[in-house]
C-alpha cells in the first residue's frame, strides 16, 4: 500500500499479516466505537497497549503512562520531560483523558497516513521501547 492512505480497517488487516503478529509478539484488535481504532498489545513489552487512530492525513499511536495526580511535582516533571523528550526517537509526551476520565501523561508518535507498513511496525516497537524507558527514567517524579 505504498501510495494510498491507510484506513483503520486496511491497516488492521495489514498489521494482522505481519511477522510480529504471526509470531505472537504483537496482538492487534479492532476497536469499534464513535471513533474506530486499533489496540496493539506489545507482548514483549509486558503486554503494553498502544492505541492507534487513523485519520485522513496521519496515523497517531499513543500509550498511557500514568495519571497526572500520581506525580509529586507536575511542574518539575513537565520541565524535565520537555528538556529530554528529544532523546526518545519518534515519540513525544502529551496529556490526554484516561479511561477513568482523569488526565494522564501519554507518549505518542505520529506518522503519515501513507507510511509504509514496515515503518508503522517500527514506530510501534520504538514507542513501546520509549514508554518502558520513560517509566523507568521518570519514576523519581512519581509519588
Amino acid at each position: 500500500m505504498p501510495s494510498e492512505t491507510w484506513t483503520t480497517d486496511s491497516l488492521h488487516l495489514a498489521l494482522s499479516g505481519t511477522e510480529p503478529v504471526k509470531s505472537g509478539t504483537i496482538c492487534v484488535d479492532l476497536i469499534r466505537g464513535t471513533s474506530d481504532g486499533i489496540a496493539v498489545t506489545m507482548v514483549d513489552f509486558g503486554d503494553l497497549t498502544i492505541v492507534m487512530s487513523v485519520g485522513a492525513e496521519q496515523i497517531l499511536a499513543q500509550v498511557l503512562l500514568w495519571p497526572l495526580a500520581s506525580l509529586k511535582d507536575p511542574a518539575a516533571f513537565a520541565d524535565m520531560a520537555l528538556r529530554t523528550h528529544k532523546l526518545m526517537p519518534l515519540s513525544t509526551f502529551g496529556i490526554t483523558k484516561g479511561p477513568d476520565g482523569s488526565d494522564y501523561y501519554e507518549l505518542f508518535g505520529a506518522l503519515s497516513a501513507s507510511s509504509k507498513l514496515d515503518n508503522i511496525v517500527l514506530e510501534l516497537e520504538t514507542l513501546a521501547d520509549n514508554a518502558i524507558e520513560a517509566v523507568q527514567a521518570y519514576e523519581a517524579f512519581r509519588k
